[in-house]
């Protein structure tokens, strides 16, 4: 009976220890492999978006009296029957960059602004903050992030609060969506 025992066991050890399995080291050296691709690849990402933020214009100006060129838009626009159309957010933001590369650089886009449109980029940013102009709108940014874009009649009312990533497609925005939105709050014609 020892004798059988004896063979059990050895065939039992055999059989566990001629499997194939990866000491705890290479496991760790596997998972540490995915993190360092991961954090290269996120790496990667990030410096091609630094590369492509310092090549887009910088609308936004920190030091600007967003209140008094807002009422300076208002005048404008009651002479010109336009809406105003504030684009907030700030020259740290790929997404407000982008936005305002697209309209100055799409011809129908540009046109469709120009024709309908005061247009002005309120500043967000450490630098300036504007909170009394962005408490005045109940602060989109807040709720919808950068950019968000207020629209107000000739008058200066807020009439509509749009957030951008309705309007965005692929790393973007839609033709047709910023397109449909612009048009959507054109000013009346008498």
């Amino acid at each position: 009976m020892k004798k059988l025992l004896l063979i059990g066991f050895w065939g039992i050890s055999f059989l566990c220890f001629s499997q194939n399995v990866k000491p705890m080291e290479d496991k760790n050296k596997d998972e540490k492999a995915l993190l360092v691709k991961s954090d290269q690849a996120e790496l990667e990402a990030k410096k091609k978006a630094a590369e492509e933020k310092a090549k887009l214009p910088k609308p936004y100006d920190p030091k600007a009296d967003a209140e008094q060129d807002i009422q300076n838009l208002i005048a404008k626009a009651k002479k010109e029957n336009k809406n105003i159309m504030i684009q907030a957010g700030g020259n740290w933001c790929i997404w407000c960059l982008r936005f305002n590369q697209f309209v100055q650089t799409t011809p129908e886009l540009k046109k469709l602004v120009d024709s309908n449109y005061e247009y002005y980029h309120l500043n967000y940013s450490p630098d300036n903050k504007n909170e009394k102009i962005f408490a005045k709108y109940g602060n989109p940014g807040d709720k919808f992030g950068y950019p968000v874009f207020i629209v107000l009649d000739k008058n200066g009312k807020m009439i509509h609060v749009q957030q951008s990533d309705v309007l965005e497609e692929g790393k973007g925005y839609s033709l047709e969506k910023v397109k449909e939105f612009f048009g959507q709050w054109t000013p009346k014609k008498s």
